[in-house]
Formats: structure tokens, sequence, C-alpha cells
């Protein structure tokens, strides 16, 4: 499993995980049923404290993404794709009506409003 920790990012070292983790399974990279590094083993190649992958995997396993059994590990789990891709969108769609009515009441265009949203998707 290849994850990249930024320690200059804003994001928290779990948050990190936690997505990349989550891309991985969307994508179909990790299928349902795949075993997932140990919380030991992913912290000592990553060379993080035990806690921060435990977080990772806690916050992965609330949202559904995974699933814990005690004494053997932690599994993709086997839930419908379309359904945590569709709570992704919903997810997607709360944040950009934050950013739509943060536009509205500051007066910046939906031509500006547009170019920065298309900035940010692309990495630039």
């Amino acid at each position: 499993m290849n994850i990249v920790i930024s320690n200059s990012s804003d994001k928290p070292i779990y948050e990190q995980i936690a997505k990349q983790i989550k891309k991985m399974i969307i994508s179909g990279e990790l299928s349902p049923g795949d075993a997932l590094p140990s919380m030991r083993f992913l912290a000592k190649e990553l060379r993080i404290s035990v806690i921060t992958t435990k977080r990772a995997y806690s916050d992965l396993e609330r949202d559904g993404f995974i699933e814990t059994v005690t004494g053997k590990g932690s599994f993709v789990a086997n839930q419908n794709l379309s359904f945590i891709r569709e709570e992704q969108l919903r997810l997607a769609e709360e944040f950009l009506q934050k950013a739509v009515d943060i536009a509205r009441s500051s007066d910046i265009s939906w031509a500006e409003l547009s170019e920065l949203l298309e900035l940010l998707y692309k990495g630039e």
C-alpha cells in the first residue's frame, strides 16, 4: 500500500491516511475483503504513532469503508461502491453550497467562483 504523508499539509496525518485509503477503495485499487496493513505495521512504515493510524482506521470504519475483526485485522468493507460514491457526492455538494453562500454574500461573481473551483480541482 503506497501512502504518502506530507508534513507541510494543513491536514492532520490521520486524515491524509484515511483520504488516501478511501480513494484506493473508491477507485477499485482495494477490493471488498482485501486486508489492510496492521495499524502497527503501517505506523512503522510511515514512521508515525500507532495512535495516528488507529485514528485513521477508526474514521474509515465509522464511515463504512473498512471493517475490523478482533484478532484478525482490518478489511475493506463489502459495501456498495455506488453508495460510497453517492455519499462523497453529497458531502461535496454540502461544501460547495457553503462556498456558493459565501460567494453570494461577498459579491463574488459566478465567473470568479467557477475559475477558482477549476483551479482547485486541477490542483494549480
